[in-house]
């Protein structure tokens, strides 16, 4: 079990200092913060939200290598993102898994002027992308990818075969190619289980959620801990400001002469609820350009299907969210490739968005940003009281690179050698990770020794990877009490979470710790019944629990497009149970029955 956070809050406050401090819990600053305390740096991170609260919890989820970027010419970043996405198929299996895509072709020779003239340094242009083009850059894809990629080749398909496999896309296409990247089901997990492992390896390493870096005074930075309110402070020998699309508002604390870095662009993304789009994409990714130009993607995520994405430029990453306009963009972009399929505007289950923390650049077309990442030290001239690090754009497949090179000029800054590399080093869950016919004996040993059905420990096994078998050894035999709204979720596997993974709010453990808003499962009842076993795991009195309830279902409205009235149709909705839920603030009872 975890230490509480009164406890991590207090052993903070003895520390009183360290030798970097990271600001920013997001997928650079955790990947980051893990290169240092694997190498025995004595380093502390703060996230004045959740971990993987901002643009972390907001990717397409793929992890993959760029194909679009060698359009920009940007060869290097492809080379390392597939090296990467390859490290993390093999560190993070119970996580990361390979993802067939399919680019429909609607014509041979379209893109290759524009990609000429781009790769000369001309005007930049976006659109269609013919067959020739796609050639090119999917043969250089499998070049990169190298031979030890866990991933088949690319292979084109004629007009004839692409009608036969996929007989919903448009009638116009000639033609398709299939290549390989891979998929991440939950990536805030695997933030989460990152810092684990680091803390783990490092004790006197520390992370910490719901504290925010508020300024630097001559005796250090000024920390506020956002759930009471407390302020105190921590000095560093480095600051890491690691807080991506907001690293200009972090360094306006920072010093009083910082250039302005980042020029972000939202993305947002849709999760459909349409059994015939379902149905009709099969196991593929489908990749495609609109008629802008711009690439989007649709493929079966958790048992829905998530559709994305947009590129807008935004002047502020707060309180971003996917506007109506952009979901009616997302589903117009996907009836140009599959017209024939209706998608009803209730189908759209969940709606997510993020702030791309992408470099400064003056370029008119966002998707010409470059994705790359750098380190910038603050200049001495800008006026901060200690040495800062910023962390300048990046995209989430190679957080791991990211955090390397940052770790790399902090060690060198601080005259210390690196001692441990992480390129083979397993994420979490995907340590002694079962496959083939280790996957059965070892899902068989885990349901004899926690009590429960085997496809409960393959539910348990595909959500935690190895990570089970701790939640197998509290369970004891005695199984799991499911949960009336979620019964495919058990009342100590929640505990567990709460537990080990330091969730502090009920929006935590809902949108970060769950998946149940990208399933579908996400309802009124279930957010009642959380909410009671965060309580009971807390100590909330009901006020700070019927508070805890109404802001979730303020951000679910604000920020995700599911008003408290639609939660409470999806109860009604629920077919073949005669379970009854009290309205109002009280936990509902809960009845003795096991995870089905």
């Amino acid at each position: 079990m975890a230490q509480d956070r009164a406890e991590r809050i207090s052993a903070l406050r003895r520390k009183g200092r360290a030798q970097v401090l990271v600001i920013g819990g997001g997928i650079n600053g955790i990947g980051t913060f893990r290169e240092l305390a694997l190498n025995g740096v004595d380093v502390v991170l703060v996230e004045r939200g959740d971990f993987m609260s901002g643009a972390s919890s907001a990717p397409s989820r793929m992890i993959h290598g760029g194909l679009r970027y060698m359009e920009n010419g940007e060869f290097a970043l492809v080379r390392e993102s597939l090296r990467e996405r390859n490290l993390l198929l093999a560190n993070a299996p119970h996580l990361v898994s390979p993802l067939p895509t399919l680019i429909p072709v609607v014509d041979r020779f379209s893109g290759v002027v524009g990609a000429v003239r781009r790769f000369l340094g001309g005007k930049e242009t976006a659109g269609a992308r013919g067959a020739l083009i796609i050639k090119l850059g999917l043969c250089l894809y499998d070049l990169y990818a190298g031979r030890g990629s866990f991933v088949p080749r690319h292979t084109f398909f004629g007009d004839r075969e692409t009608r036969r496999r996929w007989p919903a896309l448009r009638s116009d296409i000639v033609g398709s190619a299939l290549y390989y990247d891979a998929r991440i089901s939950h990536p805030e997990r695997l933030g989460i289980e990152l810092i684990l492992d680091s803390e783990q390896a490092a004790p006197e390493a520390l992370a910490l959620n719901h504290l925010g870096f508020v300024g630097l005074e001559p005796g250090g930075a000024v920390l506020e801990d956002s759930l009471t309110g407390e302020r105190f402070t921590l000095d560093a020998e480095i600051i890491v400001n690691a807080t991506g699309a907001w690293i200009d508002l972090t360094n306006a604390g920072l010093a009083g002469k910082a250039p302005r870095l980042i020029g972000g662009t939202k993305g947002s993304h849709l999760v459909i609820a349409n059994r015939q789009l379902f149905e009709a994409i099969g196991e593929t990714m489908i990749y495609f350009a609109n008629r802008e130009g711009r690439v989007c993607i649709l493929f079966r995520h958790l048992g829905q299907v998530l559709a994305g994405s947009t590129d807008i430029s935004v002047e502020t990453p707060d309180g971003v969210r996917c506007e109506p306009g952009e979901a009616a963009y997302i589903l117009a972009s996907i009836a140009e490739v599959l017209p024939d399929i209706p998608i009803a505007q209730d189908e759209v289950i969940y709606r997510f968005s993020g702030v791309r923390p992408l470099p400064r650049s003056d370029s008119s077309l966002n998707a010409s940003i470059s994705r790359d990442h750098s380190c910038e030290w603050l200049d001495p001239g800008a006026g901060a009281a200690r040495p800062v690090l910023n962390l300048v754009g990046g995209k989430w497949t190679t957080f791991r690179a990211f955090g390397t090179a940052a770790a790399d000029m902090i060690l060198s800054r601080l005259g210390l050698p690196r001692r441990a590399t992480t390129e083979h080093s397993a994420i979490g869950g995907g340590r002694d990770y079962p496959t083939g016919e280790r996957r059965q004996a070892w899902v068989a040993r885990v349901a004899g020794a926690a009590g429960l059905a085997r496809e409960a420990a393959e539910r348990l096994l595909a959500r935690y990877g190895t990570r089970v078998d701790e939640l197998g050894y509290r369970l004891a035999g005695r199984g799991d009490e499911a949960l009336i709204s979620l019964p495919a979720h058990g009342r100590s596997e929640i505990a567990w979470i709460i537990d080990n993974e330091w969730p502090e709010t009920l929006a935590d453990l809902v949108l970060r710790r769950l998946t149940i808003a990208f399933t579908g499962e996400l309802s009124h009842a279930a957010v009642i019944e959380l909410s009671g076993i965060m309580a009971a795991a807390h100590g909330w009195d009901e006020r700070r629990r019927v508070a805890e309830c109404a802001a979730l279902f303020t951000e679910l409205n604000t920020k995700h497009g599911l008003s408290e009235a639609m939660l409470r149709r999806r109860d009604a909705d629920r077919k073949g149970s005669d379970v009854r839920f009290e309205e109002g603030p009280h936990e509902p009872a809960v009845p003795q029955r096991q995870v089905s």
